[in-house]
């Protein structure tokens, strides 16, 4: 069974920094697109970033130039380095993992994690 642990949340002031981190486990770590998304109060769920396995990376939009997707395989972590925040980041991160290779698609994750809480204040 797969599992997905996040930290790292908090709050923040407008234009601060956190890092939010998804400890993983339960299979062949390598061979699963590893991804985050957030939802914001009231909105739907969105991909923020993901980043496969062929090491292909990418990110929403909304976040490109501020936050930065990394893993570590030999700590089974992923990460989510988040500078420059903005009030419009407030909301649940999740942290998903999928067996499919993503490349440029956004899939729909099979496994997520239970989220945390991220709150910038103005």
């Amino acid at each position: 069974q797969v599992q997905l642990v996040e930290s790292g949340g908090g709050s923040v002031q407008a234009g601060g920094s956190l890092r939010l981190s998804c400890e993983v486990s339960g299979y062949t770590y390598s061979g699963y697109t590893l991804a985050w998304f957030r939802q914001a109060p009231g909105k739907e769920r969105e991909g923020v970033a993901a980043i496969d396995t062929a090491a292909y990376i990418k990110y929403a939009v909304s976040v490109k130039g501020r936050f930065t997707i990394s893993k570590d395989n030999a700590k089974n972590t992923l990460y989510l380095q988040m500078n420059s925040l903005k009030p419009e980041d407030t909301g649940m991160y999740y942290c998903a993992a999928d067996p499919r290779s993503w490349g440029a698609t956004w899939f729909v994750p099979t496994y997520w994690g239970q989220g945390t809480r991220v709150t910038v204040s103005s």
